[in-house]
């Protein structure tokens, strides 16, 4: 390939990323013309759903780990690969309408350290494949013979890891059988987890190797237009309790206030879909982290469970900087419901003037 070509490619591709990106947050809620719809009388169907589904806009696997090293201390990792499509379909090479973008992040109570890669479609730079199932870009690599057992790996300039993902229980179906509810007006996404992953393996850091053990969460997820026109963000929480009882549980904001839904899950990992509403979320501090101020401790509530308990950021300032800048780390929870899980905050934007 000639240096010019390169150049014209390059070029194109920064084109591309931020059409995509402008999709965003916000964006999700943008009209998508063309491309398939969640569709309630879907059977999500396995190891098949497990791979990408390019008709659809959006989609992600995304997985975040509450980990301990030898000492007791907390870290949280954090491994992402998004799709985003330009048009609905897929092509070999170049003409392929997918991008793809990789987030990984290494959290402690005094560091957070992130890298993101950018790839396109069809060129073998990134992708996943349902069996024997592989995510990858670039040399992130989520591979194993299918989600019971996998190796995750990533790498940034000051961090990386490398750990094994064993499940002890069950995939879990969110909303109807894996139709998600995200809005009063309907809109909705496909969504699945594993949730019981036991964690092995090694972080390397600044100071160097850390063993370390611990839980993570798998989230697979994929729509079109996932939120209405007028919901800005959303506020996640995966919390996995000491009981081995787990809550996912979300609040999508608008101009008006939220919409909320969740799911309870058993440690056998029995689902049940909660009402929307049902699951509270309020702030109770806020810390101004990249000229914003972001909520990183919350009372979460669930009174059919019994459920009253704070929600604390392991590190405040662990914001994601990256094309769309997001908070993202690991949470300790107490109260009635003591454990540990991850928080995700969307939306949030610097004060005007």
């Amino acid at each position: 390939m000639n240096v010019r070509l390169i150049f014209i490619l390059l070029a194109l591709f920064h084109l591309w990323v931020p059409a995509v990106w402008a999709q965003g947050f916000a964006g999700m809620g943008t009209a998508a013309e063309g491309f398939s719809n969640p569709d309630p009388d879907t059977v999500l169907t396995f190891p098949r759903d497990h791979g990408p589904h390019p008709d659809f806009r959006i989609e992600w696997w995304y997985l975040t780990a509450n980990l301990s090293g030898p000492d007791g201390a907390a870290y949280g990792l954090q491994w992402t690969l998004f799709r985003s499509a330009l048009a609905p379909g897929d092509a070999p090479g170049w003409a392929s309408p997918q991008v793809w973008f990789g987030h990984a992040a290494v959290t402690a109570a005094d560091l957070h350290l992130t890298a993101e890669r950018f790839a396109r479609g069809g060129i073998g730079q990134a992708g996943a494949i349902a069996t024997p199932f592989e995510a990858w870009i670039d040399d992130w690599q989520m591979t194993g013979p299918d989600l019971g057992a996998l190796r995750l790996t990533a790498s940034g300039t000051e961090f990386a890891y490398d750990v094994a993902l064993t499940a002890r229980g069950p995939l879990v179906l969110h909303g109807d059988n894996g139709y998600s509810v995200k809005s009063e007006g309907g809109q909705a996404s496909h969504y699945y987890s594993q949730p019981f992953y036991a964690v092995d393996g090694t972080l390397t850091l600044p100071d160097g190797p850390v063993p370390v053990t611990g839980t993570a969460w798998l989230d697979r997820e994929w729509s079109s237009q996932p939120l209405e026109g007028d919901q800005t963000g959303w506020d996640w929480f995966s919390l996995s309790f000491d009981s081995g009882e787990k809550l996912m549980g979300a609040l999508v904001r608008d101009g008006a206030g939220v919409y909320s839904f969740g799911t309870w899950i058993t440690p056998e990992g029995t689902a049940t879909a909660l009402e929307p509403g049902a699951f509270a979320a309020t702030p109770v501090e806020w810390t101004t982290v990249a000229g914003r101020d972001v909520p990183t401790v919350w009372r979460v509530t669930l009174a059919d469970r019994g459920v009253d308990v704070t929600v604390q950021a392991l590190n405040p300032m662990a914001w994601m900087d990256m094309a769309v800048s997001y908070w993202e780390g690991p949470v300790t929870v107490t109260g009635s419901h003591p454990g540990v899980g991850y928080l995700e905050m969307t939306g949030y934007e610097p004060p005007k003037g």
